[in-house]
């Protein structure tokens, strides 16, 4: 390893897994802690140094990071006083060749601890700085944008939390975690990271001339590593659940939940701009908060929470937007929506207004909204975060909480129970289809709804034809 510029040599670099909110979002997992791997002195690089791809690898994947240089021995340092031993921070690139993860069981150690695969930039920047935005680009195009506050657990919460057992020695770096945005890149495709205006990190994706030698794992492409590399491994319902969820009502959903003691789950005064759609999926959030415009520029341009938001969101999730049910305003338009929806988004949910609504009554993806408003971003509000808990028409949303919506509306069911409550459901159904025929044919509903006795016996019956 040649000296870096910043003339730094690490005993250790330490990654944390999930760090920002978009990016965890986006993985459908928020961390009460977090938790870290490590990555190889060796694996020290800086900018205008190529990361080598091995031949016969594709799964090679940037991400764009904030790195803290620690400036001087840290141990049991509490957090308040932590950003007293940081040198400075810097734009790094967090690579990995996700091919060799499956053997990695965890650790990361050969699929992100290669040689040369931790750039960081040679500019260092005072952690106390206004602006420590985050920016990735791949072939000069913007791709991860992100601001410090992002981050669930600041500079000085890591620094305190691993030096209560770890000795932080001068030179050592840790990676903050990387933003949604991050994905595969290919050999001749350049990234570059930079931390608020300072100099970006510049490096090339280049390919191996041979392929890894043996002995050892070969590299493989396993359906969850894949997801991981392109930043859509979102956790699923079961296959079986989300079928019977799909099959029964929104008004059969709410009794089960009802039973269960939940009167809170459907969202109010939401109606479909595809009745004919039917929407199953995992809650992904954004909230707004009301217009100051002195934080308008800072907080609703470039690519502020509303396009991370949508940028974040992966396949099986819905996209549910708080807007406290501010009508006077839109909160999302078709553009956005499309590309929720080419991102693999199974739907929208707003309790504000839907820009550009006529277009949703043709696009593919289920959207339910209090109205409509042809006002642009910026009238009544401004995209301030996502992944948190919000309230949507009435209803307190999770990430990762289960939303079914028909044409009467939409309901939420918290994620532990989804199986029971589906599977119930569909046993309920199929009872008031044998009630449904009884009452057609004149019985009356006096010991039939509510099923008593006889019909219980009646059913039963039925049932097993």
């Amino acid at each position: 390893m040649s000296a870096h510029p910043l003339g730094i040599q690490p005993t250790k670099i330490i990654a944390v897994h999930l760090n920002y909110r978009s990016r965890a979002a986006e993985r459908g997992r928020f961390p009460d802690e977090p938790s870290y791997f490590l990555k190889p002195p060796s694996s020290l690089s800086a900018t205008g140094q190529d990361l080598i791809r091995p031949k016969g690898t594709v799964l090679s994947a940037f991400e764009g990071e904030i790195a803290i240089v620690i400036g001087k021995q840290a141990k049991n340092v509490k957090r308040a006083e932590a950003l007293d031993y940081v040198k400075g921070v810097a734009a790094a690139n967090d690579f990995g060749v996700h091919d060799l993860r499956y053997a990695d069981r965890g650790s990361n150690l050969r699929s992100k601890g290669s040689d040369g695969y931790t750039p960081v930039g040679s500019v260092l920047v005072d952690p106390r700085t206004a602006d420590l935005t985050l920016r990735t680009w791949v072939n000069g195009v913007l791709v991860q944008e992100a601001k410090v506050d992002d981050l669930l657990f600041d500079f000085g919460y890591l620094i305190a939390d691993l030096s209560r057992t770890i000795t932080l020695e001068p030179g050592d770096v840790i990676l903050c975690g990387t933003p949604t945005g991050a994905t595969v890149v290919n050999p001749g495709d350049v990234v570059e990271v930079a931390v608020g205006d300072a100099e970006r990190l510049v490096n090339k994706v280049v390919e191996a001339e041979d392929e890894l030698p043996k002995p050892g794992a070969r590299p493989q492409v396993t359906t969850t590593d894949k997801a991981i590399a392109y930043g859509n491994d979102v956790p699923a319902i079961k296959p079986e659940t989300e079928a019977a969820l799909k099959s029964v009502s929104t008004a059969t959903l709410s009794s089960q939940l009802r039973k269960r003691g939940l009167n809170h789950t459907f969202l109010t005064g939401l109606a479909p701009a595809r009745p004919d759609l039917r929407m199953v999926g995992l809650a992904h959030t954004l909230r707004y908060l009301p217009l100051r415009e002195d934080m308008f520029d800072e907080r609703g341009g470039g690519m502020n929470a509303q396009k991370r938001a949508v940028e974040a969101v992966g396949p099986g999730q819905i996209l549910v937007i708080d807007c406290r049910d501010e009508h006077g305003a839109g909160t999302i338009g078709d553009i956005l929506a499309l590309r929720a929806a080419r991102r693999g988004a199974v739907g929208i949910v707003t309790d504000g207004c839907l820009r550009d609504s006529p277009s949703f009554g043709s696009l593919e993806i289920p959207t339910y909204s209090a109205g409509a408003h042809a006002a642009v971003l910026g009238r009544k509000h401004v995209p301030w975060e996502i992944g948190v808990d919000i309230a949507c028409a009435g209803v307190l949303v999770r990430p990762g909480d289960v939303l079914v919506g028909d044409g009467e509306g939409v309901i939420l069911i918290p994620p532990a129970i989804v199986d029971e409550v589906a599977a119930d459901a569909v046993e309920m159904e199929r009872q008031e289809k044998f009630i449904l025929a009884r009452v057609d044919e004149g019985e009356s509903v006096d010991g039939l709804y509510p099923m008593g006795p006889r019909w219980k016996a009646e059913y039963a019956k039925w049932d097993g034809e």
